[in-house]
């Protein structure tokens, strides 16, 4: 597939308008169609300093090469959607990869990664009026839970507004849930069974309605006890691309036979995966989610 950037850039500069037009001629589809699951490919990591994939600090800085392998991604049918920050999805819309696809819109990440202001998750993305005016599909947000500092009081909050706001839009907001604390300086997540259990209760219970509350968790031991713990429709995340992708896509197989688990929302390990195959990557996880 060939992206016409020149036009894409001389769109933005004298024309701004017509992502208005983008976004109204959208061909859109309902969230849950066919088999019932959903395969989204990530794509919001730039926005909150997170540009390293494996070894490679700055994997995802080139926009160009980043909107490439997200086209190769969205050619295949089996892609249901894409996770974007504003700028992400703009360009999308302006390229016309968005139709027939869901368009999911990422809220938060003032929490910069490695930032000393980490924990302060503030909205600074996407909102609802924004999300309503374009007529995205789904939000997401993720929410830290750092029982060690005060910013996730603010967060808790943030995301509970969030989530009424959904309610109010009739639009589905994922909320990412994780036990979070500082280790030398740094935010790390608590992947243990216990501590996805427990970030799973807390999450669940924001807001003042679970109408339109999804959970996206993340892959970890005893992934049944985690899923025991919640009615909420559940899409599992990548995570970090370490270790064999064989092994990750086993893991992923299993969780997707679950009850509750409705598919996939992955980004860096398959849009960089360590062969190069964007297209087999992608065509192996769609395999999963839809066995097709």
């Amino acid at each position: 597939m060939s992206l016409d950037f020149e036009k894409l850039r001389e769109t933005r500069a004298s024309n701004p308008e017509a992502l208005t037009d983008a976004y109204k001629n959208r061909k859109r589809r309902k969230v849950i169609e066919g088999d019932g699951k959903i395969f989204v490919i990530a794509a919001d990591h730039p926005a909150r300093g997170a540009l390293a994939v494996r070894d490679d600090a700055t994997a995802m800085a080139d926009r160009y090469e980043l909107l490439e392998r997200l086209a190769i991604a969205l050619e295949n049918p089996g892609v249901d959607g894409v996770l974007g920050t504003p700028d992400i999805l703009d360009d999308l819309a302006l390229l016309g990869l968005l139709d027939g696809k869901l368009a999911v819109a990422s809220m938060n990440r003032v929490g910069l990664k490695g930032a000393s202001f980490e924990m302060d998750d503030r909205f600074a993305q996407h909102n609802f009026e924004a999300i309503k005016r374009d007529g995205l599909d789904m939000a997401k947000t993720l929410t830290r839970i750092n029982f060690g500092d005060q910013n996730t009081a603010k967060t808790l909050e943030y995301t509970a507004n969030a989530i009424n706001d959904a309610v109010e839009a009739k639009v589905p907001i994922l909320v990412e849930p994780f036990i979070s604390k500082w280790v030398d300086g740094k935010i790390v997540n608590d992947l243990s069974t216990d501590a996805t259990v427990l970030s799973v209760a807390i999450a669940s219970g924001l807001g003042a309605s679970s109408q339109y509350t999804w959970l996206k968790l993340p892959v970890v031991e005893n992934m049944e006890q985690v899923m025991a713990a919640t009615t909420l429709p559940t899409l599992l995340l990548g995570g970090d691309p370490v270790g064999d992708p064989a092994d990750t896509y086993k893991a992923w197989e299993n969780a997707l036979k679950l009850p509750g688990v409705r598919g996939l929302m992955v980004g860096r390990s398959l849009l960089y995966p360590q062969d190069g195959d964007v297209a087999g990557a992608i065509a192996t996880a769609v395999a999963l989610v839809h066995g097709k």
